[in-house]
């Protein structure tokens, strides 16, 4: 499982996904066809996800049942920015689009 920060052109969302790496092209296919073409991501642990959202974490985890799947925690971009500290990322993926 790996859970992400996707700075967007709308801000930030943060997504959890069964995908091995933010970058694995079929991740970057789907966003994509949702109409995310350009982005910076940032991972996150896991655990410091489920330590922030808890009960939501476990419900959105709940629906994770594909092996190519993604969910969105939270959209609302301020929430998400201001609930994680900057150290707190892993190093930036950027992905310009087509």
């Amino acid at each position: 499982m790996k859970a992400g920060i996707f700075f967007t052109g709308t801000g930030p969302i943060l997504l959890l996904t069964t995908y091995g790496e933010l970058s694995d092209p079929a991740l970057v296919a789907k966003l994509a066809q949702k109409g995310i073409k350009k982005y910076i991501a940032y991972e996150v642990t896991e655990d410091l996800v489920k330590e922030k959202y808890g009960k939501h974490f476990d419900v959105i985890m709940g629906d994770l049942k594909q092996s190519d799947d993604l969910r969105v925690l939270d959209y609302d971009g301020h929430h998400v920015f201001y609930n994680f500290s900057l150290s707190e990322l892993g190093t930036p993926i950027y992905h310009e689009g087509e």
